[in-house]
Parts: C-alpha cells; structure tokens; sequence
C-alpha cells in the first residue's frame, strides 16, 4: 500500500492559503495529513479517547502545544540533571511522554474546535525542533550519550520537519516519515532506561570515541532517519519536478 492510499486527510492540519491568494477569497483545500507508520496512527486513537474528553473546554490548540512544549522542556532540564544523578532520567519520559500526548492533542482540539491555522502549524513544528535538538544536546552533556555521535543527529530532526513544511507549501500535503514522532519518542524512552541501567559505563573504546550503550542506539536510530529524510527530499524533488513540467506543458497549450 503506498503512502497516498494510507493517508488521513485533513487530520490535524491547517488550511494552506495560496501565495497570492486575495484577501477574503476562499480557503484554500485542507491539508491532507500523511502517516505510513503503523504505530503512529494506532497511537492516536488511542490518545484522543483516553485524554481527548479531559481537555478543558477553553482550551486553545496553541495552548495545548505550549503545554506539549513545557513538558518538553521540563524533560530536558532532567536531562542535563542526569549528569550528577541518572535518576533524573524519570524525568525526561516524563516529559516525552505529556510532549508527545499534547502533540497529538493540539491537532484534535484544532479540528474539534475548527481553529486550525498557519501560525499554529509552524508553532507546533517549531517546538517539536527545539525539543528533539536540545534533548540530544542534553543527553551528551550528562554523558548517556557521547557528543561525537549525538552531534550528527542534531539535525536531522530539523531537517525532517524542513522538508515536511516545503511537502505542505509546495503539495498541500503534511507527509509523516516512516520513523515519525512516536517512533522518535519511544527511541529516546528506551535510552533514558537504559542510561539508568548503565550509567556513563563506556562499552568501546576507540581512538577518540567512547561509545556508550545510548551511542550504539543513536547511530542505528540515526541511520535509519537520515536514510529516510534523503529519500523524502529525492521524493519531493521529483515530484515538483514532474509538477514543474506539467505547468509548463499546460501553459504552452493555453
């Protein structure tokens, strides 16, 4: 099944309006959300059931992601606190946890309550940056994870979400890659585990490098979302390359 058969249109997203579109003239079509991950639309029932009802009524979507990125930003802190204490780790999937949750949720409360919008979008890819980017940032400084490695994953996050955002302006459409948030969540879950097993117990050492166990997870994490970040970038390429010829072959007909 391809990516467009397993789409979920209009799923937490924002009308796109047109570059030059006027002023009073009609929104633009929704954007149609894609998401190829199995885990990750199995998680949003999930989460819309059991937290969707507990959302107070006058809560905004904004709102909802500020909340997200406090959680975040609470899970970070523990993060860098690991350094002295690895039970600090807690924490952090604390915090993974209630950001992931109103990640989700800010997306139900803007179709609930018809505000989505432009600002809201890049408000809530903006902090799903800053908060994957600093938490790495803060796992190499408490030492579960080693800066050689943990610098080449900075941003590959940021630059997953650059192209998600290039996919709505230029194709109306918010594909998820096949490693999405939930994945990325569960990774960084599974490392706060383990740094509180292991500590900073160095397993390799090479040259320079002191590899940790969070180090060994990174580079396959790491791999894997890079390998899909290029083949997301290659797609969109060709895509608006085919569009491109398309326009063109439409214009020399009129």
């Amino acid at each position: 099944m391809s990516d467009e058969e397993k789409c979920r249109a209009c799923e937490g997203s924002a009308p796109v309006a047109p570059e030059n579109a006027a002023p009073g003239s009609a929104p633009a079509a929704p954007v149609k959300k894609i998401v190829p991950s199995p885990l990750e639309r199995a998680f949003y029932p999930v989460v819309y059931n059991t937290f969707g009802r507990l959302v107070p009524k006058k809560m905004t979507p904004n709102q909802m992601t500020l909340l997200g990125a406090l959680g975040g930003l609470f899970g970070i802190i523990c993060a860098a606190l690991s350094r002295f204490n690895k039970w600090f780790l807690i924490g952090t999937i604390l915090g993974l946890i209630m950001h992931i949750i109103c990640d989700d949720l800010d997306g139900y409360i803007a179709r609930k309550k018809h505000m989505s919008s432009n600002a809201g979008a890049f408000f809530d890819l903006l902090t799903d940056i800053l908060h994957i980017t600093y938490l790495l940032i803060a796992l190499a400084f408490a030492g579960v994870a080693s800066f050689e490695i943990t610098i080449f994953l900075v941003p590959v996050y940021g630059l997953l979400m650059f192209t998600a955002m290039n996919y709505i302006r230029y194709l109306n459409e918010f594909l998820f890659p096949r490693l999405g948030p939930i994945e990325t969540h569960l990774l960084f879950i599974i490392i706060c585990v383990l740094g509180m097993i292991f500590g900073d117990r160095v397993f390799v050492k090479w040259w320079i490098l002191e590899l940790r166990i969070a180090d060994f997870i990174f580079m396959i994490g790491g791999i894997a979302m890079y390998f899909e970040m290029i083949r997301l970038q290659i797609q969109l390429f060709r895509r608006l390359s085919k569009k491109d010829k398309e326009d063109k072959d439409n214009k020399d007909n009129e």
